[in-house]
């Protein structure tokens, strides 16, 4: 695959006086097959690396120069002064994907308010370390925000994290680091990394509370060989307690679960602004009409509240009918299907098996949900046909379905 050199303009710019620019960046592109384009999700070799420590989340045996994607929160912040006490030398980048929300002194692992990049920077000066402000608003916008409105409207239910993992950050890490001739990258995700023979695997974080893996798996090698995770063998106590005693301003910084482009979590008033709806009749699976619906975006499969139907038992949100407008409820256990596929599908760990290659393996079908024992059954067109025993989750098409052995990820896609 021949590489192509990418040029962005190169310009300064502000954000409430904090300055960035874009750079030129060399990478060799991909196909994404979600959005059949071409989108880079890794760049670059990696140095030679050696004595793999997997219980650091990647080889912290051998210090180089590494960048550090500082979110202003407290994991990033330790991130960065773990590697700094081991010897590497260190830069700091905080990337802006999204416009400021007016007010809000908050932040989320993606999202950089004003005072997040002012508390990455007062970390950084902390650590008498380099600091820089990259935007990637447009880009953001282009790779996850765009495809996660197309894919609401679809009546799929994406999880944007994983995507912007994928064709956002890590792109973005690996761009900025070749800018800084940094050999590596590293962020305060609770996962780790190990060799393993020619491939680089992804580990479960030793703190299963805080496991971050599952949004990790679409990674490819070349962005896995140089990546570290140095919060893989610790718990989320340690890291606030490593942070309180080293008085970095973020030890105390508040953790969010929201969406990090939408505010306050408000999904709905988010599409709305963005999508056509329109209110349609909601039927159960007899084609019964119970209610109307405000719209099939306004909806995720698996949702039970809400739905503004009176029925004498419990009804989940089981289908979203897109051609005919019609948000189809029923039981809980017509959600729980034992039979699924999925696709765009990434072996991560693991050399991708041949086809007609049956696996076993403990499959997560949302993010930090119960794993369920699965066979996978890999198909001739690189899908993956899971079979699950009974259970009572919710397989929701466009969430993820990661696989693992043990602590070990195997692989994973997006569930058709």
């Amino acid at each position: 695959m021949l590489c192509e050199m990418v040029s962005e303009a190169r310009m300064s710019c502000k954000i409430e006086g904090l300055s960035y620019e874009r750079s030129s960046v060399l990478f060799c592109p991909v196909t994404d097959p979600m959005e059949n384009r071409t989108m880079n999700p890794g760049n670059g070799d990696a140095p030679p690396r050696s004595g793999q420590d997997g219980d650091q989340g990647g080889d912290l045996s051998a210090p180089g120069r590494v960048l550090v994607a500082m979110s202003g929160g407290v994991d990033s912040s330790t991130a960065a002064l773990l590697l700094k006490q081991r010897g590497f030398d260190v830069l700091g980048v905080t990337f802006h994907f999204v416009p400021d929300r007016e007010g809000d002194p908050h932040s989320t692992p993606c999202f950089s308010s004003v005072a997040s990049v002012e508390r990455a920077r007062q970390v950084s000066n902390r650590l008498n370390i380099p600091h820089h402000v990259i935007g990637r608003v447009e880009t953001f916008q282009e790779m996850v925000i765009d495809p996660f409105c197309r894919q609401y409207a679809a009546g799929r239910t994406p999880n944007p994290c994983v995507r912007c993992n994928a064709f956002v950050k890590w792109p973005s890490l690996l761009q900025a680091a070749s800018a800084h001739n940094c050999s590596y990258i590293a962020t305060g995700h609770y996962a780790r990394i190990r060799k393993e023979g020619d491939r680089y695997q992804i580990l479960r974080g030793e703190d299963r509370g805080k496991d971050q893996s599952y949004a990790l798996y679409p990674l490819p090698q070349q962005s896995l060989c140089r990546t570290l995770f140095p919060l893989g063998s610790m718990t989320k106590e340690h890291v606030r307690k490593m942070a309180e005693e080293a008085s970095l301003p973020t030890s105390g910084a508040r953790e969010s679960q929201d969406i990090c482009f939408i505010p306050e979590g408000d999904y709905r008033n988010f599409l709305g602004q963005r999508l056509t709806v329109r209110p349609g009749p909601i039927q159960d699976s007899e084609d019964h009409v119970l209610g109307t619906h405000k719209g099939l975006p306004f909806y995720t499969v698996g949702q039970r509240k809400g739905l503004g139907v009176a029925a004498g038992r419990p009804l989940y949100v089981i289908e979203k009918d897109t051609g005919n407008n019609i948000l189809v409820v029923g039981p809980r256990e017509a959600l729980c299907k034992r039979t699924f596929c999925v696709d765009e599908v990434n072996w991560v760990s693991t050399n991708p098996p041949p086809a007609d290659a049956s696996i076993q393996a403990e499959v997560e079908v949302r993010y930090r949900t119960k794993p369920l024992p699965g066979e996978l059954q890999v198909r001739s067109d690189g899908t993956v046909r899971i079979d699950v025993p009974q259970h009572d989750q919710a397989i929701a098409p466009g969430q993820s379905a990661v696989w693992y052995q043990g602590d070990v990820l195997i692989g994973g896609g997006v569930i058709q």
